[in-house]
């Protein structure tokens, strides 16, 4: 019974995400399931999962969150397609010039946040208002309609609205797992010759098993072998998983990576140690920004239009994503893997809820509730244990 506890108590959000799947497969009559459905989920949801992997590296560091991400897609977007559309750049040029800004963004934030001591969530208040601002006057400049299409751009909208070839999706699935798993288990090996801590075999198999299961049901359903109407892997799909991979390798096996834990258990001990915190979150907000032009690449590929409501809401989302995945609120704890259970929770709620009609107001409120009820299962979960 102590096991299951354990088990319950470490998946916690895992579980949760299979129940919530299971409701919206019964309560849809199994529409959720569809290939459509699985492309939908990654599409709609990319800039969650780009976006929600800078904030978690910025809440790694004391809960520190950066509410100008979804201004700064609105400004880059905005600037992107002025240049694609009425300066005639090229994409190359216009996209290097987009994250030249980006980074420009992040410098000047995290010069603020890191050595003028201004408080995260001030400074960067300042670039939601700011930033939202200067992307909205500049289309309304640059169009009559208030908006800048680039329909007629199609080599940046290949970039992350094409597919790979469906023939291929069964095949990259399953080397994909085949890598996944030996990485998982060199991990642990690599684990017990250092004398580290280290999961149970039966653990780490059943976990293999889970997430195979997870990328071969994705592979088959882009590959549309059932029968489906599919169009293979979508490219945006790739941009994801790249980020995901260099994050994931960046916070669990570099130095930097512990700097980030190491400053959110305890700032002070971290910088007497000889750590150089300001430089470190400097980057965190260097990095976000980065983060946010990639966000605004796939938005803007999507949506083929620049307008003053890009990357509406998205930094609550991305906040969203990461506390539900376990990402705490007070720093020193979460791990990417967390974050896009996270993430998924929230899409696979978005899109069940739009699937069954429901108002958008309810949407909003039932993803309120799950925010605080994560919220408080981490202060719940993580309360010390008082003795008889």
């Amino acid at each position: 019974m102590e096991k299951v506890g354990k088990i319950f108590k470490e998946h916690t959000m895992q579980i949760i995400l299979v129940l919530v799947v299971i409701f919206f497969a019964i309560t849809t009559k199994g529409s959720i399931l569809s290939a459509m459905n699985f492309e939908a989920l990654i599409t709609q949801n990319a800039y969650v999962f780009i976006l929600a992997t800078g904030m978690f590296m910025c809440m790694l560091i004391k809960g520190n969150i950066d509410l100008s991400v979804g201004a700064t897609v609105c400004l880059v977007d905005a600037i992107g397609a002025y240049m694609l559309v009425n300066m005639g750049f090229s994409v190359p040029v216009a996209m290097l010039c987009m994250v030249i800004i980006g980074c420009l963004i992040g410098a000047i934030l995290g010069w603020l946040i890191a050595y003028l001591n201004i408080p995260p969530w001030i400074a960067t208040l300042g670039g939601f208002l700011a930033f939202r601002g200067l992307g909205t006057k500049l289309v309304t400049t640059a169009s009559s309609t208030s908006s800048i299409s680039i329909n007629d751009i199609e080599g940046f909208k290949k970039l992350f609205n094409s597919h790979i070839p469906k023939s291929l999706c069964i095949p990259i699935g399953i080397i994909c797992c085949v890598l996944y798993v030996f990485l998982q288990i060199k991990s642990r090996a690599t684990k017990i010759k250092k004398g580290y801590e280290a999961e149970t075999m039966s653990a780490l198999i059943v976990r293999c098993i889970i997430i195979s299961a997870v990328i071969m049901l994705f592979a088959i359903k882009y590959s549309g072998a059932l029968g489906e109407t599919a169009l293979g892997i979508p490219m945006v799909l790739v941009w994801v998983a790249v980020v995901l991979l260099v994050y994931d390798f960046i916070s669990s096996k570099t130095v930097l990576g512990r700097y980030f834990y190491a400053m959110g258990g305890n700032m002070e001990a971290t910088r007497l140690s000889g750590i150089d915190t300001k430089i470190v979150l400097f980057f965190a907000y260097l990095n976000m920004q980065f983060l946010s032009v990639i966000a605004g690449w796939t938005s803007l590929a999507k949506l083929s239009t620049a307008n003053g409501f890009m990357g509406q809401n998205y930094e609550l989302d991305a906040i969203s994503a990461c506390i539900v995945g376990g990402v705490s609120a007070y720093g020193g704890s979460g791990t990417i893997f967390g974050m896009v259970v996270g993430a998924a929770l929230i899409g696979v709620i978005n899109l069940g809820m739009s699937i069954m009609s429901i108002d958008p107001n309810w949407q909003k409120v039932v993803k309120g509730v799950v925010l605080l009820a994560a919220v408080v299962f981490e202060i719940l979960n993580n309360r010390p244990k008082t003795k008889a």
